[in-house]
């Protein structure tokens, strides 16, 4: 599996799009097809666009997504998207490395939709897009963001300190372990490692300035625990959250925290 450049991305063609809420399959730089979900704003003001990256196993028609999307809705508009090798996209999965093309092919159909700010939240393995994507962007206009939050991400790459995250390695090292993912996590893995390492998530931070940056983390977090979140705040020049009580990643975000994850990432 190659890590791909730091060079620039392919405009990213949507088709099948309605009008209000749009559906449309829209094509990466190395051909993936990426389904995805526009929502506007139902306040009825615009401007902002709010990309969600959900996490490893998640996908557009998630309930933990769907409710992160109605909450930031109510504030902007919204796009949800399946990673590659999840849900109704295309391709496999390479846990991070290839999906920053995804999240470069959702935020340039947000901007072609005609929003002038687009902005990235990401939640777990989301959350190493979103930095990776706000590191490796900021010279690209239609694919890079205005802001980005990670939520519940790694720091560094290879991470197997905890039972969880012992888990996650076989289901994706493991031959038996990627059967498990296909047919009992929906998720389809690519079988080749990283070759090379992609850019790890706490190199990517000291890359985003001037760019707006929030870390969200929960101190129950069972995958990482708070040295993450630390070590990516220290890296650069980040806000960080973190929160009394919270688990991991979207399925354990209340509405509570995402409506302030949303006005942050408006007012940023």
């Amino acid at each position: 599996m190659s890590s791909l450049s730091e060079g620039p991305f392919h405009t990213s063609d949507a088709s099948s799009t309605t009008d209000g809420p749009r559906r449309a399959i829209l094509r990466t730089a190395d051909g993936v097809r990426i389904e995805a979900v526009y929502e506007p704003c139902s306040a009825g003001v615009g401007a902002t666009a709010i990309v969600i990256a959900h996490g490893f196993t998640g996908s557009v028609g998630r309930p933990s997504v769907r409710r992160a999307a109605r909450v930031f809705a109510q504030r902007a508009a919204v796009v949800t998207f399946s990673f590659r090798g999840h849900g109704g996209s295309g391709g496999r999965s390479t846990v991070g490395d290839r999906e920053v093309l995804d999240l470069a092919a959702a935020v340039e159909w947000a901007r072609g939709l005609g929003h002038t700010r687009v902005v990235t939240a990401g939640f777990s393995m989301g959350g190493s897009v979103v930095l990776r994507h706000a590191a490796m962007h900021e010279g690209r206009k239609e694919a890079r963001t205005d802001a980005v939050a990670a939520v519940s991400a790694p720091a560094r790459w290879y991470y197997r300190g905890t039972a969880p995250m012992r888990r996650l390695h076989w289901v994706v090292t493991r031959p038996l372990g990627r059967l498990v993912g296909r047919y009992g996590l929906a998720t389809r893995i690519h079988p080749e490692v990283w070759d090379p390492v992609p850019l790890s998530p706490v190199e990517s931070v000291p890359l985003i300035a001037p760019t707006p940056l929030l870390i969200v983390h929960g101190d129950r977090d069972p995958y990482f625990p708070v040295d993450h979140p630390r070590m990516l705040a220290a890296a650069g020049d980040a806000e960080l959250w973190l929160e009394p009580g919270m688990g991991h990643a979207e399925n354990a975000a209340g509405e509570e925290l995402l409506a302030r994850l949303a006005d942050w990432l408006i007012r940023a």
